[in-house]
């Protein structure tokens, strides 16, 4: 018996890492919704005693009152519940990951000749020199005096993720950039637990234990840090299910693409947050469509001026085999022949026409309107044998 380890290993982490990760976004969107929520607390006790808000919530047959309180509490509770580990294991499950098949597996994934000729080694230290510096960078934006304003922070920071895809886009592949830029923000999501939200909470907690009054400044900043990671949330969504969709990341604008995604979203979150307050204005939902919309048509070129294509002899199906043969079947055969490949990928194997023809929308998306196939472009498939390919494949559907 043999076991594919990395497949297995790969699906693991991945089911792991999802399930962590609803956990974490379930936590925080209830979090902020409650927080969004509240009510002046009607009972006198609770306004004396430091209560700053309430809210009543049914579920599952049963009635909920839930308090907040604007600083803490006059004593420490019995039992205290701390929101932590959900993020903190999202973010390791999603590191594993990140090692497994970006860094492990680099020559594939990660490493795009074409662009920059990086070793394994080289292109891991990239990457996580990304992860380190965009928590460095967000970490001092948030403590600088700009961090104070929301909208000046924010546009910042944006920028800022827009800068690193357009230079990650210009040195890894587009499945690799577009990982990296996500994860960038799951480190700083996953940091802003760590370092500022929970030792501020414990701040609170020292204080009550000592008998002394909490200051207010460290549920303040750790609420900053809370309403970013709600608003971060979505982009990291989109980043992490990307991979599956080529159009997304192969092409020349992949970057800007992303940028305008990551954009769109801010408007449904709002909506979101505003409804929790009992505010609905459609204003945001329709920002939020009509930048997806638009993204959709740019990406698809419906603003361009359509560019002359030049003619391209189409491959015959003798030729059709040969470049399948050369740039394809390592990976998509009964029988692989690539290191790294056990077994065909979903299933797909070119190894017949027949085969060839009926994959042949998937073999035009993937290897003659984009690059990503070969991964890695490993076998140095050139634009030339796209071309014909792409002619050839369309003359045999």
């Amino acid at each position: 018996m043999e076991i594919d380890v990395p497949q297995w290993l790969s699906l693991a982490l991945r089911w792991f890492h999802l399930m962590l990760g609803i956990m974490w976004i379930g936590a925080s969107f209830y979090f902020v919704w409650l927080d969004l929520s509240l009510r002046p607390a009607k009972d006198k006790k609770d306004r004396d005693a430091g209560v700053s808000g309430e809210v009543w919530a049914v579920h599952g047959g049963g009635f909920y009152h839930k308090k907040k309180y604007l600083v803490a509490p006059e004593g420490m509770p019995d039992d205290l519940h701390w929101f932590k580990w959900e993020a903190y294991l999202t973010f390791i499950s999603g590191f594993f990951l990140l090692c497994l098949m970006y860094y492990w597996q680099a020559d594939l994934y990660l490493i795009d000749n074409a662009k920059y000729a990086f070793t394994p080694a080289q292109a891991t230290f990239t990457g996580l020199a990304f992860l380190l510096g965009g928590w460095l960078f967000y970490d001092e934006l948030c403590k600088s005096a700009l961090g104070e304003n929301v909208k000046v922070f924010s546009v910042i920071w944006a920028l800022a993720l827009t800068a690193a895809a357009y230079f990650l886009t210009q040195i890894f592949t587009g499945r690799g950039a577009f990982i990296h830029v996500g994860a960038m923000i799951g480190t700083a999501m996953t940091a802003n637990v760590f370092a500022v939200i929970i030792p501020n909470q414990k701040k609170v907690v020292a204080a009550l234990l000592r008998g002394d009054k909490p200051d207010a400044k460290y549920g303040k900043i750790a609420k900053q840090r809370s309403m970013h990671n709600n608003y971060m949330t979505l982009p990291v969504l989109l980043i992490m299910i990307s991979n599956h969709y080529p159009v997304l990341y192969a092409g020349a604008y992949n970057w800007a693409i992303l940028a305008a995604l990551g954009l769109s979203s801010w408007p449904f979150r709002h909506y979101f947050n505003l409804k929790d307050r009992g505010i609905t204005d459609y204003r945001f939902m329709t920002a939020g469509l009509a930048g997806f919309a638009l993204t959709i048509c740019a990406a698809s070129g419906l603003f361009a001026a359509p560019k002359p294509v030049a003619a391209v002899a189409a491959a015959t199906p003798a030729e059709i085999r040969q470049i399948v043969r050369t740039h394809c079947s390592g990976c998509h055969s009964d029988t692989p022949t690539h290191d790294s490949v056990t077994e065909a990928p979903k299933g797909v194997a070119f190894d017949t026409m027949e085969q060839i023809r009926q994959y042949a929308p998937r073999i035009i998306e993937q290897a003659v309107k984009a690059d990503t196939m070969p991964l890695g472009n490993e076998t140095g498939m050139t634009d030339a044998e796209r071309a014909k390919l792409g002619a050839g494949l369309a003359a045999v559907k």
